[in-house]
């Protein structure tokens, strides 16, 4: 018997592949004969560059980077085992969780960071960059990262624009002419699980910002700060860049990739499916097990879970999904080719114990669950 564990990570306690591990040692010892096959999955956001490292034997490099607010942050990025990829997460130096609630200024936070580990992946000699959007505590349309790659932005008088959204209703232009030229030789691609257009009522500000501390009337400046930078963008490309779906992911940055870099934006899950190669990974399998750290309607958006049982049953296999928790609306998910979905958590628990065993606890689920298969 085959079995595939391609799970995600489980958010706060395990990476994707100690969750691989705990879920085979459970089954293992039900089926100890059985021949195990660990595919360390992501979908784009955070994990996806521990996982790729992992399924490909790659390498994380540590980089001190600036963080959303101007501190040096400890950031990071990692080369795929061809030596030629690097995979960046944009939360990695721009991230909401480097931000303190006392911290949180929505104007000033900076996407700089994620432009300097770029610069350094570049430095690194690779040719190829995946950038996972998600989990940003900016809304400044990606213009510090292009700053921190070479662009200038500039007000009607000349001057530089401050690194404020508020400023960005005063650009007139976006000078590219000192961009690092190792960008026209690199081919760029843009994880992004979101649709959300730049601006109006499903763009960044309204739809996300609240989450990164904007008022009501803040989210009224943030959004026409990033309409004016989208009609900025159009006279520049002669695209209507705002409209993309995408364009606010990460506060605005897909806007940034798509207009001034020329990147290409793809769902995190089907870039995670292709490196891996799951589709080979699963071919002559008798049952394929998924997982992450929750489990709810919100899955089937562009999930891992959802992109993996996508796969198996493209070749008529049986989809099992462990999760962390399952909330009462996860059954959706049954549509979507997943077959059986079990909790870790059963009954009233404390969550620090909880994390602090998530490994244990998970090899535990997953013994019970062979168990019951093998009845």
């Amino acid at each position: 018997m085959k079995i595939v564990i391609a799970p995600d990570s489980f958010k706060g306690s395990l990476t994707a592949t100690e969750a691989a591990d705990a879920i085979e040692i459970g089954f293992r010892a039900v089926y100890p004969d059985a021949e195990y096959v660990k595919v360390p999955m992501a979908d784009g956001g955070e994990g996806t560059v521990q996982s790729l490292v992992d399924a490909t034997s790659g390498t994380i490099i540590n980089q001190k980077v600036e963080g959303p607010m101007g501190d040096m942050v400890a950031g990071f990025f990692g080369i795929l085992g061809d030596s030629q990829t690097a995979v960046i997460e944009m939360a990695a130096a721009s991230g909401i969780h480097l931000v303190t609630p006392n911290e949180q200024n929505i104007y000033l936070a900076s996407s700089f960071g994620t432009g300097q580990l770029i610069i350094a992946a570049l430095d690194h000699g690779c040719d190829k960059l995946i950038v996972g959007l998600g989990g940003s505590a900016t809304n400044d349309g990606g213009m510090g990262m292009m700053k921190a790659l070479g662009a200038q932005y500039f007000d009607q008088d000349g001057v530089q624009l401050a690194p404020d959204v508020r400023a960005l209703l005063q650009l007139a232009r976006i000078d590219l002419r000192h961009l690092d030229p190792r960008l026209d030789k690199t081919e760029i691609v843009v994880a992004c699980d979101v649709d959300n257009p730049l601006c109006g009522k499903n763009g960044a500000s309204r739809i996300f910002g609240p989450q990164k501390g904007a008022t009501g009337d803040d989210i009224v400046v943030l959004d026409q700060a990033l309409a004016h930078y989208g009609d900025i963008l159009a006279t520049n490309t002669g695209k209507n860049i705002a409209a993309e779906p995408g364009a606010g992911a990460a506060g605005g940055l897909g806007a940034a990739f798509i207009g001034l870099i020329d990147a290409g934006l793809k769902p995190g899950i089907d870039l995670v499916i292709e490196i891996v190669e799951l589709a080979k990974r699963i071919v002559d399998a008798d049952l394929v097990i998924t997982g992450e750290g929750r489990i709810d309607s919100q899955t089937i958006h562009g999930k891992t879970p959802v992109g993996v049982a996508k796969i198996a049953k493209s070749h008529n296999l049986p989809v099992i999904c462990i999760a962390g928790s399952v909330e009462d609306d996860a059954d959706i998910i049954h549509q979507l080719g997943i077959d059986e979905i079990y909790s870790v958590i059963e009954g009233d628990y404390d969550l620090t114990e909880v994390l602090i065993e998530a490994g244990h606890k998970l090899t535990q689920a997953a013994q019970k669950i062979a168990k019951s298969l093998n009845l």
